[in-house]
């Protein structure tokens, strides 16, 4: 049977990623789709890995192409699922999660309106900024740029299926594990990953 298409969305500093990482880390069925970006790698991050790097002028020739599932502009940089990295997986059967941003996941669920959305909240603004900071990553203009940027993109949580708050990291990966959960158990799913099953329990005595 298909796979499920997981999307997941957050404001920069709200832990996405460290959820992601933790889910992943629980569940073997979910394959994590690696995005294109144009900014440049931060410390510690590598190509192939956290993202696939491209010139911002390779990146706009893979829009011509019509190579992407979605991309949008983020601070700035373009970031982008490429088709190749989701509807194979998908076809297999395998579920692919793609952590992207609001806007992204606005194109996801347009081309495929069965995807299950989650967008991740921090428990307040000032976590939200001392998590920035934490990074010892960003200037102060960044970081103001950043803060701003995160109120316009709280404001589209209701756009998602599902809202999980990260107060207390533990909490926040179980309830994204939750939420996975609960979503291969709809009937739709279950109607056919248990055809025979059903068919079986459903069929009139002889």
């Amino acid at each position: 049977m298909r796979g499920t298409l997981f999307v997941v969305a957050a404001p920069s500093g709200a832990g996405k990623s460290s959820i992601v990482n933790a889910v992943l880390a629980r569940d073997a069925h979910i394959r994590l789709s690696i995005s294109f970006t144009s900014r440049a790698p931060r410390p510690g991050e590598r190509h192939a890995q956290h993202y696939h790097f491209v010139s911002a002028d390779e990146f706009q020739s893979m829009i011509e192409a019509g190579d992407f599932f979605e991309y949008a502009r983020v601070h700035g940089d373009w970031k982008g699922t490429a088709r190749q990295s989701v509807e194979p997986q998908l076809a297999a059967g395998h579920d692919v999660l793609l952590e992207i941003d609001w806007q992204g996941a606005l194109q996801v669920r347009r081309k495929v309106p069965d995807a299950v959305s989650v967008f991740i909240l921090p428990p307040s603004r000032a976590a939200l900024e001392q998590r920035m900071r934490s990074r010892g990553q960003d200037s102060e203009a960044v970081i103001a740029q950043r803060l701003a940027a995160a109120r316009e993109e709280m404001s589209h949580y209701a756009e998602f299926d599902y809202v999980v708050v990260n107060e207390v990291f533990e909490t926040a990966v179980d309830d994204m594990c939750a939420v996975f959960t609960a979503s291969r158990l709809r009937r739709a799913q279950q109607e056919e990953r248990h055809a025979t099953l059903i068919a079986a329990l459903l069929a009139p005595d002889a």
